[in-house]
């Protein structure tokens, strides 16, 4: 059976503490695969403007496009209505009933998992993964790791790993005040968000 990741997030723009995270998740999961989605209307920041979904689907392709077990999916960009991840995990479910799949999100969706539309579906359909934020200590996400399990009676996995203190806000804000950002993203990114100047 193979093993297969999702990853999803704003990405608005992807940065290399993303990247970390994938590749931390790829080796100590043993994955096969990671898949990136770009959120499409996500029900937690329906009140923030994010750039437009085409354009971050893009950067992300960008970025990845040399690593093979990297893969990005426009699937909740593409939708209509707002993106809940139960709705995206039972569709790859459905589309590979034989992959066990992965959902990776950070510890600050631990602590407000109850806020999620259909929790029990979301288990049901991946094992569930939380990395490590800053913010949280270690002792804090354990202890809500713990909490959860017991309430839902399912099994959380702890991805403990070195934190890069890296935001897509201080990208945008470093790009619209002129300042360098080659040492957050990609090589190559930088060039491509300059030119395409959508955070000025």
């Amino acid at each position: 059976m193979k093993k297969k990741g999702i990853f999803g997030g704003t990405f608005d723009p992807i940065h290399n503490g993303h990247l970390h995270v994938a590749y931390e998740a790829l080796y100590n999961l043993e994955l096969d695969e990671i898949i990136f989605i770009p959120s499409g209307n996500p029900p937690h920041k329906t009140s923030k403007a994010v750039t437009d979904g085409k354009i971050r689907y893009d950067l992300v392709t960008k970025v990845i496009e040399n690593e093979r077990r990297f893969k990005v999916s426009d699937y909740e960009i593409n939708k209509k209505s707002l993106s809940y991840t139960y709705e995206t995990l039972e569709y790859f479910k459905e589309l590979e009933p034989d992959t066990q799949w992965y959902f990776i999100t950070g510890a600050d969706c631990l602590m407000d998992i109850y806020t999620w539309k259909n929790i029990d579906r979301i288990f049901n359909s991946c094992k569930f993964v939380v990395f490590n934020r800053s913010g949280y200590g270690k002792k804090e996400i354990l202890n809500q790791k713990s909490l959860v399990e017991a309430k839902l009676n399912k099994e959380i996995l702890f991805l403990d790993i070195p934190i890069l203190e890296i935001s897509s806000t201080t990208i945008r804000n470093k790009l619209r005040e002129g300042k360098s950002i080659s040492y957050l993203v990609p090589e190559g990114l930088n060039k491509v968000l300059k030119e395409m100047n959508i955070y000025k």
